[in-house]
């Protein structure tokens, strides 16, 4: 385990403790940021913890912003002149990005009868104090950067050594007083790959239930930082195995010995987390990770035994899926943003499976249901699942796909792609607004894609002549459904780029 060298502390925290004891207080860096210098990681965080009450806090800095909007005796200095309207800093900035830090008066905590907050929070005038009501002991760790001590009261040193997460004093009463710590101690443990120790999980196993009593967007936030972590799957394990899955997302529980039979070895439920282990693995985005999550979280539901080949069918599970990754997604208040993509991601995923049968338009079709901007992510979360059956993805069929891709990324895929738009139809052709002229535009779209040759002002101009002289019903047929032709494009460029990624 590494020392710790004031050298790595930036300027402008070190200004705030030296300040502090500059006005003889007491002043310590606290908790999670000398917990990560010990391991020898940055800090994203600085906190720091002293006797000065908020008001001599911020009296301390007549110089610097200060915000004080809480009753739980924190102040955050601004790295900034007290008056600062723009985003003038001061000249600690040059020589350290931290932007605030957060100053606490040593406090105590009263009954937490909601087990989300304390009920009263009382001022205290020793260290000890203040350590005591902490979480876990690689968390209650004080450091004064004046002499270099470090005040170790429940061996969090020895945790950080032997990579242990445990409790300060009794687990129970730990995770009673704020139910978000049982999430938080995986969360630790799946961030620092740290173990849990026996007595935190058998407490965290116990008191599961209180999860219920914890707001979705706190719950969310956990959530994310273990599916963001490096070993995510083992984390969405143990929060199964501590019931807090089941508060969670009991959808999963589901997946549980579901089996699959077929070329998957893995229940549905097993599949699922060696996807998403993989995704991790990968450094995959959020939206992948979540996507490799869910998307066979449809499976269970749809599954039927098809007696006469002794194997288990899963017809529609990827629109089954969609549906409840939809539900969970919204049910933990994620962001309209991450609902939709993933859900499209969990909804198209099954789309990727034979390079023989595979058209071209049929790419350019599923490029127009999850756009270009995510098209790539569709095809890590197809390898998510590929390899979370632990087979290796077929280095042809892969190259095939991405040189569908990228042939189908070179044509119009989109109504806003097209080389004239609703303002070229109204101004130029006379064609009034309405349903027609959504027909027409998507008529167009039809045609072109499958021949993109098509995309001139030109030839769309006359083909919107023919078209605006048919009936509401056809041209709504026309344009809603469009009409399946035979691929065709230009062969030279195809086969180079079918040379480039060395496929047929």
């Amino acid at each position: 385990m590494n020392t710790i060298d004031n050298k790595t502390i930036p300027s402008f925290v070190s200004h705030v403790t030296k300040t502090l004891q500059d006005k003889e207080f007491e002043a310590y860096l606290v908790g999670g940021c000398v917990r990560d210098m010990l391991l020898g990681k940055t800090p994203k965080d600085w906190d720091i913890t002293t006797n000065a009450h908020p008001d001599q806090i911020q009296a301390a800095f007549p110089d610097l912003k200060t915000v004080y909007e809480n009753n739980f005796g924190t102040v955050t200095i601004v790295n900034m002149p007290k008056n600062a309207e723009d985003r003038e800093v001061t000249d600690f900035a040059s020589a350290s990005s931290v932007e605030s830090t957060q100053v606490t008066t040593y406090r105590s905590e009263g009954n937490y009868a909601d087990h989300r907050r304390p009920d009263s929070v009382t001022y205290e005038t020793s260290l000890e104090k203040d350590l005591e009501r902490r979480d876990f002991t690689i968390n209650a760790l004080a450091y004064n950067p004046l002499n270099g001590q470090i005040i170790d009261l429940y061996k969090g040193q020895n945790d950080i050594k032997d990579k242990i997460v445990r409790c300060v004093l009794d687990a129970d009463t730990r995770f009673e007083e704020d139910a978000l710590r049982m999430m938080r101690a995986i969360r630790f443990s799946t961030t620092l790959n740290f173990a849990i120790a026996t007595e935190t999980f058998t407490a965290i196993s116990a008191k599961s239930a209180l999860l219920e009593k914890i707001s979705h967007e706190r719950i969310r936030d956990e959530f994310t930082k273990i599916i963001l972590s490096d070993s995510p799957a083992a984390g969405i394990a143990l929060l199964q195995k501590t019931g807090l899955l089941h508060i969670i997302a009991p959808e999963f529980e589901a997946g549980i010995g579901c089996d699959q039979k077929g070329a998957h070895i893995y229940d549905v439920y097993d599949h699922l987390l060696h996807a998403l282990q993989h995704a991790a693995d990968k450094g995959f985005s959020l939206d992948v990770r979540l996507a490799a999550l869910f998307h066979d979280i449809g499976k269970p539901a749809t599954r039927r035994y098809d007696r006469s080949k002794d194997k288990y069918t899963f017809f529609g599970h990827e629109v089954v899926g969609a549906r409840i990754t939809k539900k969970v997604l919204e049910r933990l208040k994620f962001s309209r943003e991450t609902i939709d993509l993933v859900t499209n991601l969990v909804r198209n995923h099954m789309f990727f499976s034979d390079t023989e049968q595979i058209t071209l338009s049929a790419v350019r079709r599923i490029i127009q249901k999850v756009s270009p901007e995510h098209i790539w992510q569709l095809m890590e979360v197809r390898e998510c699942d590929r390899v979370g059956m632990k087979k290796v993805e077929a280095p042809y069929r892969l190259r095939k796909y991405h040189a569908m891709i990228e042939e189908a990324l070179r044509d119009p895929i989109s109504v806003s792609q097209l080389a004239i738009d609703g303002t070229y139809l109204m101004n130029t052709l006379h064609v009034k607004p309405g349903p027609r002229m959504g027909w027409l535009l998507h008529a167009l779209l039809e045609e072109v894609l499958e021949n993109p040759s098509l995309n001139t002002v030109e030839q769309l101009h006359e083909r919107v002549l023919d078209l605006n002289e048919l009936e509401d019903k056809d041209l709504k047929t026309l344009g809603e459904k469009g009409k399946e032709q035979k691929e065709s494009a230009n062969e030279a460029e195809i086969g180079e780029l079918r040379k480039k990624h060395k496929v047929k």
